[in-house]
């Protein structure tokens, strides 16, 4: 008997893994990019790709959604997920200073619920930010985690610095079933340096973490990653940088077929990149094969139906 229970907690484990692994693309789908511009005042917008080059701005690069939370009013790093549940679940980051992060709901992403700001940090009275929260499905224990840098002065020792304000983040998380309660924040990644911009995926059994290392001396400003057994953690020291010799921030993956691919923000640089690799270990940089709309910042990808596009203004 208590063979077979652990039996069938672990077919539930490999099957809740399964149904959510990335494949290639069907039919009728299409891949869509939510990101902001400028400072993120005027709110999201989206563009939409056949085939993860070349992106086209969708209603003629003008804002979709615009933000309404926070004294600030902005809606930076927006996070898009397609939840369990059928609906669009996004969360952004809503100021340079709150301690609170964006979170709006859709059936068609056309059409959102009330903004809502999520005080994840109020427990937090020094806690100087909350920077691109992003959204994963944990399906082995059918929840979502919810995640973001932040800097809370004096808390680690390790990455101290005077420079870029004294910025010294870590990635903090809270859990939730239903986006309307969620769970204390906790500490998600502290490898002793100053990290921001991560974005998880489930890849067979594990997860892994996209980040930022965000150092500035000696300067790092590039991508890594990181694994773990659970999505909760705990991660695993960084890889080696799997950008090149430039700034890089604000990563976004996806797995298409056997291929992984990781776009990103080539911030002084003013344009998007991207990397790709087959084992998640060798990586080749692509970006001279994207195309993005002008201004593209921080965003997230995800797939779509074309019935789904077809809805949106082009």
């Amino acid at each position: 008997m208590n063979f077979f229970r652990l039996f069938c907690a672990s077919a539930f484990v490999v099957s809740a893994f399964a149904s959510y692994a990335q494949k290639p693309l069907k039919k009728d789908e299409v891949l869509l990019f939510a990101y902001f511009k400028g400072n993120g005042e005027d709110g999201l917008h989206l563009a939409t790709s056949p085939d993860g080059l070349q992106w086209t701005a969708l209603n003629q690069g003008k804002s979709l959604l615009a933000p309404t939370v926070s004294a600030d009013k902005l809606m930076r790093d927006p996070c898009i997920i397609r939840g369990k549940d059928g609906l669009f679940h996004m969360v952004w980051t809503t100021s340079w200073h709150d301690r609170s992060i964006g979170y709006a709901s859709s059936k068609d992403l056309v059409h959102w619920s009330p903004q809502q700001e999520v005080p994840v940090m109020a427990h937090e009275p020094t806690a100087k930010n909350c920077w691109a929260p992003e959204i994963t499905y944990d399906a082995p224990h059918d929840q979502y985690l919810i995640y973001w840098a932040t800097t809370i002065p004096g808390r680690f020792a390790a990455g101290e610095t005077t420079l870029e304000g004294g910025n010294n983040h870590r990635i903090y998380y809270v859990t939730t079933k239903d986006f309307k309660t969620y769970t204390p924040a906790k500490v998600l990644y502290d490898q002793g340096f100053n990290v921001i911009d991560a974005t998880i995926q489930p890849d067979g059994k594990r997860f892994v973490m996209f980040l930022k290392d965000e150092t500035k001396e000696p300067v790092q400003k590039n991508l890594r990653v990181a694994f773990a057994d659970q999505a909760t953690g705990p991660y695993g020291p960084p890889s080696a940088p799997i950008t090149g010799k430039y700034w890089a921030e604000g990563p976004t993956a996806i797995r298409l077929g056997d291929k992984w691919l990781v776009y990103f923000d080539k911030y002084t640089e003013h344009k998007y990149g991207m990397v790709s690799s087959t084992d998640l270990t060798h990586w080749t940089d692509e970006s001279d094969r994207v195309q993005f709309p002008a201004g593209t910042r921080h965003g997230t990808v995800l797939r779509i139906t074309k019935k789904e596009l077809a809805q949106l203004p082009r």
